[in-house]
């Protein structure tokens, strides 16, 4: 059903939202201010658009949970997360080509994986029919 999808993306966006503000806001700020050559300032950042692309990737972990997992629980959302996060190399691929410390593309990776695991959580415990259509179009 497209409102358990809807309801379950909302809760992703609002995890995310208070993980990223607790870890990019406040632990690695640190890390932010040793590599701010790397960084653009607070004044040109787009924080409608990042806040857009977490919404809309929200969405499509819920989406993809609702429309090809099965059976629907909390623990195989728990491990379609955990891939996704492990699959994900968030952070570890960004060093490869981008100057930043190690331990800044480790903890990149390490808070994927945890906000992917519990976006799975979250759409395994809110999902519970397969998704079929959307808007009124089947997919």
């Amino acid at each position: 059903m497209f409102k358990q999808t809807l309801v379950a993306t909302v809760a992703v966006y609002i995890l995310w939202s208070i993980i990223d503000f607790l870890v990019h806001g406040i632990l690695l700020q640190s890390a932010y201010q040793e590599t701010l050559h790397l960084w653009r300032s607070e004044d040109q950042m787009h924080a409608l658009l990042m806040s857009g692309v977490t919404l809309f990737f929200g969405f499509s972990v819920v989406l993809t949970y609702g429309c090809f997992v099965a059976p629907k629980s909390v623990q195989t959302g728990l491990k379609f997360g955990a891939a996704l996060g492990v699959g994900a190399l968030t952070g570890l691929g960004s060093f490869s080509y981008m100057p930043i410390p190690l331990q800044l593309a480790a903890a990149w990776f390490a808070v994927n994986f945890v906000k992917l695991t519990l976006a799975g959580m979250i759409a395994g415990l809110l999902v519970k029919e397969p998704v079929t259509e959307i808007g009124g179009s089947t997919l």
